[in-house]
């Protein structure tokens, strides 16, 4: 009897846990895809790229959410359950609230492996293929951008107008303005040209001129054939990684290989991508130890069952907390940052998960009036 009633509690809250990222993701998902319509809008990329980009963002959307909807769901079913009477359920069939909090303390290492998972392979994998895909796809898209007797906007500095292109690739009537950072302009009128692809694109011009504008006044310059590098068009397009799209393989070796200089201001890891160490300490800091704080929460959430032992107000002490949980969620996402500092706050920051659970453990056993035997 005692399993199907904590199958049921499983189920319950696995079920909540479902609906509710799917519904948070789904907002977060929904918001996020409309900032990043620029991918569209200002670099010119497909919308079938665009799609492929946002769909690859999932993971992390809800890797970032795991920790808020467990704690919700666990919030939500255990007040549900006090609510409506059906946790006398438990006590009615001979099991201690020592039971019922070890059952969610178990459950809670579940989502720890979960959120783990995502934490160490699928967001870094994912990232690093939506940041590879974008950057393979600008290769293909810039060509799409130009249009016959149309002005071409193929970035906020650059714009480009072509008469005539031939199927042979040839551009004829070609007029290129570009903005430059000093607030000047740049026009480039050339009889034909050619657009070739060697490490980005650039334009091989034939017959024509440069027409430099600027505060002082203008120059010109002709030419028999220039070639016109179009940097510019993938300045927008990360070239380098971020260290949320390296693999955590990496990082355990630069971390390992410096961890007596990982607080080092200056020190790097890594060739093309490198990094520094006390960031590396830090991305390694937030994929592990963070998913740590779901067992805390899963604590402060089953504190409902003692609510009429903490205060007599129910809304109060349910408000409380649910604000309690809340402010533990807001310090797992902070405390990184101080693992940088001094040694004391380094220490404070490592083992102030362990010290948490303890706290709260112990402080429920003490108000469960707890027997060696329950646990």
């Amino acid at each position: 009897m005692n399993k199907l009633i904590f199958r049921k509690l499983y189920f319950d809250i696995f079920t909540f846990f479902i609906l509710s990222c799917l519904a948070i993701t789904s907002i977060v998902w929904v918001a996020q895809g409309v900032n990043l319509l620029d991918i569209v809008t200002e670099q010119g990329h497909s919308f079938r790229v665009y799609f492929v980009y946002l769909l690859l963002s999932l993971p992390k959307i809800f890797s970032k959410l795991i920790i808020f909807a467990y704690f919700l769901s666990l919030f939500i079913v255990i007040s549900r359950y006090e609510n409506n009477n059906e946790i006398l359920v438990f006590w009615i069939n001979g099991i201690k609230k020592i039971t019922f909090v070890n059952f969610i303390f178990k459950v809670s290492f579940i989502f720890v492996i979960i959120q783990l998972l995502f934490n160490l392979l699928i967001v870094p994998y994912t990232q690093n293929l939506a940041q590879s895909y974008l950057k393979s796809s600008s290769i293909d898209f810039f060509p799409k951008l130009i249009q016959e007797k149309k002005f071409s906007r193929v970035s906020n500095r650059l714009n480009i107008f072509v008469e005539k292109y031939e199927d042979n690739g040839l551009l004829k009537g070609i007029y290129i303005k570009e903005n430059l950072k000093n607030g000047g302009n740049k026009i480039i009128i050339a009889r034909k040209g050619k657009l070739n692809q060697n490490d980005g694109y650039n334009f091989q011009l034939y017959d024509g001129k440069i027409i430099n504008l600027d505060k002082s006044g203008n120059f010109n310059l002709g030419f028999a054939e220039t070639t016109y590098q179009l940097s510019d068009i993938n300045f927008k397009t990360r070239k380098g990684k971020k260290l949320g799209e390296i693999e955590s393989s990496f990082l355990f070796y630069c971390l390992k290989k410096n961890i007596n200089n990982r607080k080092n201001n200056s020190l790097r890891c890594g060739e093309k991508n490198s990094f520094l160490i006390k960031d590396i300490y830090e991305e390694v800091y937030k994929r592990i130890i963070n998913p740590i704080y779901i067992i805390i929460l899963s604590l402060i959430s089953s504190l409902v069952i003692l609510k009429a032992k903490i205060i007599r107000i129910a809304k109060l002490a349910k408000f409380l907390i649910f604000f309690l949980g809340f402010t533990i969620i807001v310090m797992s996402e902070l405390t990184y940052k101080l693992i940088n500092l001094s040694i004391q706050f380094e220490v404070i920051s490592l083992l102030l998960p362990i010290i948490l659970i303890l706290i709260f453990y112990f402080y429920i056993l003490i108000k469960s009036n707890f027997r060696p035997r329950y646990l």
